[in-house]
């Protein structure tokens, strides 16, 4: 592999691409890089699993340079995907009860709900976490 290759494989596996481990219920792990397509393994243990989807990874940029294949970029570095806006219907109650809460935080109904949703979401995400390392 020519010397520009090994710079351009190292810059994508520097790049912050989405791994999901999904634990088999008889034992065992999948793994795999979301953005790349078939880029995936299987191990018995999650470290395994961290440590041999890493090298998939690898094989699969090498793969790609190689073939002349692009090379997606991590979503989270694609631009104009996300506008940070949604439009969002809620029942009246619900908008009255958030607002008053949001009123009592002193804050915007605006800053209280995305509050809100990014606690729940940090909370979800790690018991999902917690769950793949028992």
């Amino acid at each position: 592999m020519k010397e520009t290759a090994k710079k351009e494989v190292e810059y994508y596996m520097n790049l912050p691409y989405t791994v999901e481990i999904i634990k088999y219920p008889d034992g065992g792990f999948f793994a795999r890089i979301k953005e790349l397509e078939g880029c995936m393994t299987e191990a018995d243990t999650i470290e395994e699993a961290y440590e041999m989807i890493e090298d998939a990874r690898r094989v699969w940029l090498e793969t790609a340079l190689e073939e002349g294949i692009e090379i997606p970029l991590p979503e989270s570095m694609r631009e104009g995907k996300y506008s940070g806006r949604i439009l969002l219907r809620l029942p009246r109650s619900l908008h009255r009860k958030l607002a008053e809460s949001a009123r009592r935080e002193g804050i915007s109904l605006n800053s209280y709900i995305v509050s809100l949703l990014a606690e729940k979401n940090t909370e979800r995400n790690t018991l999902k976490k917690l769950s793949f390392s028992s």
